[in-house]
């Protein structure tokens, strides 16, 4: 499955739903350097060198069609905190069939099976609405120790990391990972037509990550484990209770071994291995300045 990505499938761009978020400004880079035809496209599209900037929202049909107008393949970011993303998604996918799109690559989760919520309701339907298709179950994101997340910016101020996972392990993926998966499932000439579940080269716990963060920083980061109900709590005060009451039964699951597995997905997809957790660190240690 290492087959060279330079060649789309067809000439018509490559849509980029969330073409500001962590996976998706990562593919848009990684598009454009080789040279493809790529729609960038968002709420507040920001121009890339070498990408087509759209104006794109997934609650407005309105900025659909634009969207899609000439694309022949599609990444698929779903709306930010939604709790029934099929209800946007799927007759935007049907609207994109209509409009000639052949290929989707769908962004899910791990932990979210074909016909579970959310996504997965989204990964049941795709192959019979699109010809090519793959769908990306990655594991929880590296970025959130160091970008824009609860998690990063906790440790920043206080040094702590407050979750209900327990002593469940997650192997925590790098982005650009994601990115260079997203690349090959929307370019190779052959469709993957399958879904793959991305993690990193090793399962850590929370308390681990605290100790390699604490070793790379220089600055004390420990792991407060809290029970699911108090994560709840704590979630609500800055989310719908609904969203909050998801990512800590998520937490709950990691505490029962459900995230604790490695895959050689991308190893078998780009042809090299995933990076590791304290590479990643080390490699972004500057977010750690100040600590």
């Amino acid at each position: 499955m290492t087959t060279p990505h330079h060649t789309p499938p067809t000439t018509g761009p490559v849509l980029v739903t969330g073409a500001t978020g962590t996976t998706g400004s990562r593919l848009v880079a990684r598009l454009t350097r080789a040279g493809l035809p790529t729609r960038a496209a968002g709420r507040h599209p920001v121009p890339v060198t070498g990408a087509e900037p759209v104006a794109f929202d997934w609650t407005d049909p309105a900025t659909h069609d634009a969207a899609l107008d000439g694309a022949s393949a599609v990444y698929l970011v779903p709306p930010p905190g939604a709790t029934d993303a099929a209800a946007v998604m799927l007759p935007f996918l049907d609207r994109a069939r209509r409009a000639g799109v052949r290929r989707a690559v769908l962004l899910s989760s791990s932990l979210i099976p074909a016909g579970g919520p959310a996504t997965g309701t989204v990964h049941q339907a795709l192959p019979g609405l699109v010809p090519e298709w793959a769908v990306l179950r990655p594991s929880w994101f590296m970025q959130n120790f160091t970008g824009h997340h609860p998690h990063a910016d906790a440790i920043r101020t206080d040094g702590l990391l407050t979750t209900a996972t327990g002593r469940g392990r997650v192997a925590f993926i790098d982005a650009d990972d994601i990115a260079a998966v997203a690349t090959h499932a929307l370019t190779d000439p052959v469709p993957h037509n399958t879904d793959w579940v991305l993690t990193g080269p090793a399962a850590l716990s929370y308390d681990a990550v605290a100790a390699i963060l604490t070793e790379v920083s220089g600055r004390p980061v420990r792991h407060r484990a809290v029970s699911e109900a108090e994560l709840r709590t704590r979630l609500a005060q800055h989310l719908p209770a609904d969203f909050a009451a998801i990512l800590a039964d998520l937490d709950r699951r990691i505490a029962d071994d459900a995230e604790d597995r490695v895959t050689d997905a991308v190893t078998r997809v780009t042809g090299r291995p995933p990076r590791s957790f304290a590479a990643y660190v080390r490699a972004n240690v500057q977010s750690f300045t100040g600590l």
